[in-house]
């Protein structure tokens, strides 16, 4: 069975897909994105997905597409924001290299807007983020190896921090390439 080499979690704002491609960039792997994925497979965006079929629903693709990626993605992979509500996903992250990314409510409005089609965030967002992280961020610990905070932090750095925090070393750059030898 083949597992990721980093697992990605947090709020919505946290800069899980930005910074799980610049991380899957820097170790030489492919990365996924299980809410990339969800959409995918339902043929449509998530927000519709709330809409048309409700919350149970997409929950339970959510739980589909975050089992198929543990067992079959061994790069890097970044968990929709509620993907960790789930007993049974928190349960498959036991043991993997999962790692927190912590964001301040400030950056997360900045980063996702409050305008964006999150369907969680509709109605009073910034309230709203703060009650989701109340509720969540013991299920984000409980499941991460590491916590990485990212305010005031670029993605760079941010993923920097990411590779120290789990001793893991970017892929060897080609040499080829390089004219600054």
């Amino acid at each position: 069975m083949t597992t990721p080499v980093v697992v990605l979690v947090g709020p919505p704002g946290a800069g899980k897909s930005t910074i799980g491609a610049l991380l899957a960039q820097r170790l030489g792997t492919g990365y996924r994105d299980t809410d990339a994925d969800i959409e995918k497979t339902a043929g449509k965006p998530i927000p519709e997905i709330f809409i048309d079929e409700g919350e149970p629903h997409f929950r339970e693709l959510e739980r589909q597409a975050v089992r198929a990626a543990v067992a079959g993605h061994a790069g890097v992979l970044s968990l929709g924001g509620g993907a960790i509500m789930d007993d049974g996903t928190r349960a498959l992250l036991a043991g993997l290299p999962v790692v927190f990314l912590d964001v301040e409510l400030a950056d997360a409005v900045r980063r996702v807007g409050l305008d964006a089609p999150r369907p969680l965030l509709a109605v009073n967002p910034r309230q709203r983020w703060r009650e989701l992280m109340e509720a969540r961020r013991p299920l984000y610990t409980e499941v991460a190896r590491a916590t990485v905070a990212t305010g005031g932090r670029t993605p760079d750095e941010v993923a920097d921090a990411v590779l120290a925090a789990l001793d893991l070393a970017p892929a060897p750059r080609d040499r080829t390439q390089d004219t600054t030898q």
